[in-house]
Parts: C-alpha cells; sequence; structure tokens
C-alpha cells in the first residue's frame, strides 16, 4: 500500500511518521499494493490535533477522522476506526467470512445478481433540478433550504458536484470523475 502523510499548519516529526507507517501497515493484509493511504495531521490548537485516514482502493474508499489533545492519540483512534469500518464491511460482503486480499477484485467488481436478503426502506423520494452554479452559490443556497448537503451542477467543469457541512463547522466539496 501507498502511504502519503501530510501536515496542517507545522512539520512532523519522523516518530510520528515511523508511527502511522506502523499502525497502517496492518491494512496491507486486506489490500493490494495498488491501494493508498494519505494520512493528514492538522493542528487546531494548542490542545487539539487531528489525524485523518483516507484509504482508496479500486473504486472503494474507507475515512476516519478523529480529533484528540496528542495527535498519537488521535492517530489511535483513527487508524482504530478506519480498521473496524474496513472489517465489518469486507465481512458484511464476504457473508461473515474472514477477507482475503485476493478476493478484493471480485469485491470491487459490480454484483453480478442482486442479494434480496437484505432490504432498505426509502422513507422519501425527492426529484431536484440541477441548476448550473458555483460551489458557492451551492453553499448559500444549502443553507437556505437548511440541508446538510447540496448537489448541483459545477459552472466551471459542467459536472455532477457536493457541496456539505463538515463537522468541524467548514464545508466540502465533493467533485465528481467519469471513469
Amino acid at each position: 500500500m501507498n502511504l502519503t502523510i501530510n501536515a496542517r499548519k507545522f512539520k512532523l516529526k519522523d516518530s510520528f511518521r515511523e508511527r502511522a507507517e506502523k499502525k497502517l501497515k496492518k491494512l496491507d493484509k486486506f489490500f493490494g499494493p495498488e491501494a493508498a493511504a494519505v494520512v493528514t495531521v492538522t493542528l487546531e490548537a494548542e490542545d487539539r490535533q487531528t489525524v485523518e485516514i483516507t484509504v482508496r482502493s479500486h473504486n472503494m474508499v474507507f475515512r476516519s477522522e478523529k480529533t484528540a489533545p496528542a495527535m498519537e492519540d488521535a492517530l489511535e483512534a483513527a487508524s482504530d476506526a478506519i480498521l473496524k469500518q474496513i472489517v465489518k464491511n469486507k465481512s458484511r460482503l464476504t457473508r461473515g467470512g474472514g477477507f482475503r486480499a485476493e478476493l478484493y477484485e471480485e469485491l470491487a467488481a459490480p454484483p453480478e445478481e442482486v442479494d434480496e436478503g437484505e432490504e432498505y426502506d426509502i422513507a422519501r423520494t425527492k426529484t431536484i433540478v440541477l441548476k448550473p452554479m458555483t460551489p458557492s452559490e451551492a453553499i448559500l443556497q444549502m443553507n437556505l433550504v437548511g440541508h446538510q448537503f447540496f448537489l448541483f451542477i459545477n459552472a466551471h467543469t459542467g459536472r455532477a458536484n457536493v457541496v456539505y457541512c463538515r463537522n468541524n463547522g467548514g464545508y466540502g466539496l465533493i467533485e465528481t470523475e467519469a471513469i
């Protein structure tokens, strides 16, 4: 797995990098060498540091973000959370059996038949008209309707995008890309 470690607002010590590499090395058993993991450490305040871990492989993305007084504690919590996510989702996809890296190719492929065993109850269906607008206009529109996210056509790219409210009070933008 390819690992990238980034720091925002400060410089990371080598000891933290080594610790992060050791923690994420445990995920190698779930993914092949094409997987990419990104660890981003942000210094929020003197007593708040956030560690965000994102693992991408094929068309699957796993993400965890934790904040703690010490970056090492945040790394522990985030890596434990992402490991739980991976195990939970992989075991569900393999019907309770242990996940093996060689099965990953099969899991990433679209299913051949739909399993009717677990149904999701859609409580409401809503139709919207996608209008071209800038991300700033979309955030304004999202705030006006009081939603946590807003789907729109980006006026600059012509592609569907989503703006959303982040847990820390900021906004996020999800851009789509054709494959």
